[in-house]
């Protein structure tokens, strides 16, 4: 398999590079913009976001306070149940 993609030569070395071969040349980089131009198109790359409406935002702010609370909650149970049974375990 690899003698057919061109890794290893008849008698399983290693194939050389040809010499002919050469990289293609990178692409030149295109001018700058100027500052000006840049703000341009980020106004108008904004104008085309689909911004939530205030009782979205509302909405997804508790839902993500709530799961907060909870995780804090249930990880915070579960430290203080490790760390009773640690204590109980190697209590003397």
């Amino acid at each position: 398999m690899l003698q057919r993609q061109g890794h290893l030569d008849a008698e399983g070395e290693p194939a050389r590079p040809k010499a002919g071969t050469r990289q293609a040349p990178r692409p030149q980089a295109k001018e700058r913009t100027s500052p000006a131009q840049y703000l341009r198109e980020v106004r108008g790359e904004l104008r085309k976001v689909a911004w939530p409406t205030r009782p979205e935002v509302v909405r997804y702010s508790v839902i993500v306070l709530i799961t907060v609370v909870v995780l804090t909650l249930f990880i915070f149970g579960l430290d203080f149940a490790f760390g009773r049974a640690v204590f109980f375990l190697f209590d003397s």
